[in-house]
């Protein structure tokens, strides 16, 4: 394909606008990141790491705006309908509607959290309730869909999922959706959990094979489970609960009663990473239920919350855990991206799984066996356990729990990071992620040793931050071997690595950043607004093409 003339060169051209709304085959999905973005994080690795290099430490400087596009949600009348591309000529995208709601129901959330994946040319994406395809060229809007809700919490959408010329969507309502890649039509949907019992989804699906993995959350005191869907027909193929449902299940004798696990949290809120050797797909679960008060739960660790799980993909059965933050008592859930790499540790090639939990501790393990080799403090200012227990997990200190006097925690219940991607340099070896060290004070409001339902039963009152960071974590020690500190709560929307040697990330004071992935010192930046998602990268028309969204709007960026 020849290049476009347009803005900087680059922009609408007819000739190669032909191969767009191709589908990706699964086949594609195992292929490590380069031109494409056809999942989540890139590839079912979870690295967020490209192999793209045109843009790196020596050219980034030359990186300049190709095109921008605001996106309304909603349909036309409720201030809503579409958006187009700055450098795009005026032409109204085909807005398709769906739902089982009324209509009259427009609940916010009109903010790109969503990782964008590019396919063939083409950019889709969502928001709560809307999706989108987008001319991965110029930010042409190619269709928009618009899903009718009946309610539920509208906190973001994590983005789609690709499998051949289909995607697949989540809704606030509970619902998994299927759209037609090229032309936005639904194909059909399905109900994945009870909106009446507290329900409500945002997490990306993830295509592993011919399993749709769809995961939910609920902020009440209900169970957790991550379920598979057939790709073609939408139909249910399994589901695995998070916490122990019945008697003999394994766990239960870490809960108080049956009743206390089945009401127990666990909830999957991220999308995990894919083994395809092993078929073993690996996430990480939320907090236990009740968050803050142990009566209904017992002294136990409560599992399978707070916990790394690994499934068998094929039939949905736990093949193993590793608990992250036993018997949680500050909303650490361990809802973090898991890291997938085979690098070497002691000598010798190990098939690795990392995660930074929102702790502030880090973990490698032997993603085969669950086997646990690193665990490391690595919030510079974490202080809410004790120490490490006889399988190197975090020991909480009962000194730290909220209590009716206060309690000095850092970090806050927010974490030393919370659902932001990280990403990992194979190249350097390094994990990074944002590190937040903010201090709270947690007060008990609940005094009935029963406890109180989901969130409640505390208070929690900030009192300052010593700094916050870039972080670069050496995944053989668990040792920090960089941090840039931020002047902001930075890498708010996630991270994302090249092997052009970069680490692009927000900075929490409106600066898109590129940083040096050996060093951390900032390179190129521009002022474009609050980074709300993990930034993607993709080659086309043999230039590469790095977007990150901020609110509403979604910027593409391409060397001068």
């Amino acid at each position: 394909m020849t290049r476009c003339l347009g803005f900087l060169g680059i922009g609408l051209c007819g000739a190669a606008l032909w191969a767009q709304g191709g589908g990706v085959s699964p086949q594609e999905l195992v292929k490590p990141l380069k031109e494409q973005w056809p999942t989540y994080n890139g590839d079912y690795s979870g690295r967020r790491f490209s192999l793209l290099k045109e843009v790196n430490t020596a050219t980034v400087k030359n990186l300049s705006l190709a095109w921008m596009i605001r996106l309304t949600p909603g349909m036309p009348g409720q201030g809503g309908g579409g958006g187009r591309g700055r450098f795009a000529p005026p032409s109204p995208a085909k807005l398709i509607v769906g739902g089982e709601g009324t209509g009259d129901l427009q609940l916010g959330g009109g903010t790109i959290k969503a990782s964008v994946l590019m396919v063939d040319g083409t950019l889709y994406f969502s928001m709560p309730d809307n999706a989108w395809a987008v001319d991965a060229r110029d930010g042409r809007e190619l269709w928009h869909y618009y899903w009718k809700t009946k309610g539920g919490t509208h906190i973001g959408n994590r983005g789609l999922a690709m499998w051949n010329n289909y995607l697949y969507m989540e809704t606030p309502d509970n619902y998994l959706v299927s759209l037609e890649a090229k032309t936005g039509k639904e194909r059909w949907h399905k109900p994945i959990a009870d909106l009446e019992q507290g329900y409500f989804s945002t997490p990306a699906p993830v295509v592993a094979g011919n399993h749709v993995l769809v995961g939910t959350g609920n902020d009440i005191d209900s169970p957790g489970f991550l379920q598979s869907f057939d790709p073609e027909t939408g139909e249910l193929q399994w589901k695995t609960y998070m916490v122990p449902m019945k008697k003999g299940d394994p766990g239960l004798e870490t809960w108080a009663s049956l009743d206390a696990a089945r009401h127990g949290g666990g909830q999957t809120w991220i999308p995990g990473a894919y083994d395809p050797e092993t078929k073993l797909y690996i996430i990480g679960t939320g907090n236990p239920t009740p968050a803050y008060t142990t009566g209904k739960r017992g002294d136990g660790d409560n599992l399978y919350t707070c916990s790394l799980v690994a499934l068998d993909v094929e039939t949905g059965k736990i093949r193993w855990h590793y608990q992250t933050s036993p018997h949680d008592l500050h909303d650490y859930d361990s809802a973090q991206t898991p890291i997938l790499a085979d690098m070497p540790f002691n000598g010798k090639m190990r098939k690795l799984v990392m995660t930074a939990a929102r702790n502030g501790y880090f973990f490698t393990l032997d993603r085969v066996t669950g086997e646990r080799l690193v665990s490391a403090k690595y919030g510079m200012h974490t202080n809410w356990a004790k120490g490490l227990n006889g399988n190197g997990a975090p020991e909480h200190d009962p000194v730290k729990d909220p209590t009716v006097g206060g309690a000095l925690v850092s970090p806050t219940a927010e974490g030393t990071v919370n659902w932001q991607p990280p990403a990992f340099s194979p190249d350097t070896g390094l994990f990074y992620v944002p590190e937040w060290n903010a201090f709270s004070i947690f007060y008990l409001t609940e005094l009935d040793p029963r406890g109180s339902m989901g969130l409640g039963g505390k208070e929690e009152v900030g009192v300052g931050s010593p700094g916050d960071y870039l972080s670069a974590i050496d995944y053989k020690t668990g040792k920090v071997a960089w941090r840039h500190r931020w002047y902001g709560m930075g890498g708010g929307g996630g991270l994302l690595a090249t092997a052009g040697g970069l680490v692009f990330a927000g900075d929490g004071q409106s600066n898109f950043v590129a940083h040096d992935a050996r060093t951390g010192k900032p390179l190129w930046h521009t002022r474009i607004g609050n980074i709300s998602n993990a930034p993607q990268t993709y080659l086309l028309d043999g230039h590469q093409y790095v977007t990150v969204a901020t609110g509403d709007v979604l910027w593409a960026f391409v060397l001068n």
